[in-house]
C-alpha cells in the first residue's frame, strides 16, 4: 500500500501495546511491522486502521498527545459509535464532550455517526440548529436525541 501521508505517534514506550489495542478495535485493523533497535526494544509500529496506515513510535516521554490532533471515525449508526465509544474508553480513557474523547494512550478520538453531518447540513436552520444544540449537551452522540432535536421533541 502506497500512502503520501502517514500519521506518526509518539508514545512513550507502549506503541506496541496500543497498536495491538487499535488493531482489536477496528476490524480491519493490522499490524504490519514492528521495528526494534539494536537491543531488541520496539521502536516502531506500523499498522492499518480503515485501510489507514500509521506508525507508532516509541519516542519517550517528552511529547504527550494533546487534543490539537485527534482521529475523526465516521460511524454508521449508534450500534457502531456504542461499541467505538466504550473499546477506546475502556481500561482509563476519557470522554470528553460533542462525541470526542481520549483513550487510554492520550490519543483523542471523534466518535461520529454519519446521521449528525446529515442533519446537521439540513437546509433548514431552526432544524440544523436544534441539532447542534443536542450535540453541544453530549458526551458520547445519541443519534434518536439528534433525531428528537431535528423534529422539534427535545
Amino acid at each position: 500500500m502506497t500512502q503520501k501521508i502517514t500519521p506518526y505517534l509518539w508514545y512513550d514506550g507502549v506503541a506496541e501495546e496500543a497498536a495491538k489495542h487499535y488493531v482489536s478495535i477496528f476490524s480491519d485493523g493490522r499490524i504490519v511491522d514492528v521495528a526494534h533497535t539494536a537491543d531488541g526494544t520496539v521502536l516502531t509500529v506500523t499498522f492499518e486502521l480503515a485501510g489507514q496506515r500509521f506508525v507508532g513510535l516509541n519516542g519517550g516521554p517528552e511529547f504527550p498527545f494533546t487534543e490539537a490532533i485527534s482521529f475523526y471515525v465516521d460511524c454508521d449508526g449508534q450500534a457502531e459509535v456504542d461499541r467505538l465509544w466504550n473499546a477506546l474508553l475502556a481500561d482509563g480513557g476519557e470522554e470528553s464532550q460533542c462525541g470526542w474523547l481520549k483513550d487510554k494512550y492520550g490519543v483523542s478520538w471523534q466518535i461520529i455517526p454519519k446521521t449528525l453531518i446529515e442533519l446537521m447540513n439540513d437546509p433548514d436552520p431552526a432544524k440544523a440548529g436544534r441539532v447542534v444544540q443536542a450535540m453541544m449537551g453530549m458526551r458520547k452522540i445519541d443519534v434518536q436525541g439528534l433525531r428528537d432535536a431535528y423534529e422539534g421533541r427535545a
